[in-house]
C-alpha cells in the first residue's frame, strides 16, 4: 500500500510538471495547439493507423523535449541567475533539441498529411 501511494505521488509530480509547462510556456502552448490541429486533421484525413502512430511519436518527442528544455531553464536560472557563457549555452542546447524535433515533425507531417491533403483538396476542384 505504501509503494501504491509513492507511484501515485511520483505520479501528481510529472503531472504537476505538465501542467506548469502547459500554463507558463508559450512554446508549449504553441505545440499543444498544433498537436491538437494534426490530430483533427488526422481524423478528417482518415490518416491509416500506422501514420498517426508516427504523428503520436512526434507530438511525444516535441512534448517530451520542450519539458526537459523547461527543466533545464529551471535549473540554470537557480544555479546562474546573473549571465553566464556556459548557462547560455545549456539553455541554447535544450532549445535546440526542441527545434530539431519540431522540424523533425514538420518533415514526418508533410509526408503523412501532404498526399492525402492534396487528393481531398483536388476533389474540390
Amino acid at each position: 500500500m505504501k509503494e501504491w501511494r509513492r507511484l501515485v505521488r511520483s505520479f501528481s509530480y510529472a503531472l504537476q510538471g505538465i501542467v506548469y509547462t502547459v500554463k507558463t510556456q508559450r512554446n508549449m502552448q504553441i505545440h499543444v495547439a498544433a498537436a491538437t490541429l494534426v490530430l483533427a486533421a488526422a481524423w478528417w484525413l482518415q490518416i491509416p493507423r500506422s501514420d498517426v502512430l508516427l504523428v503520436f511519436f512526434s507530438i511525444g518527442l516535441v512534448f517530451s523535449l520542450e519539458l526537459i528544455n523547461t527543466a533545464v531553464e529551471a535549473a540554470v536560472d537557480l544555479a546562474s541567475p546573473e549571465w553566464h557563457a556556459k548557462a547560455k549555452i545549456a539553455k541554447d542546447a535544450s532549445a535546440g533539441a526542441v527545434l530539431i524535433a519540431a522540424i523533425l515533425s514538420v518533415g514526418i507531417g508533410i509526408m503523412v498529411f501532404g498526399p492525402p491533403l492534396l487528393e481531398k483538396m483536388t476533389g474540390w476542384w
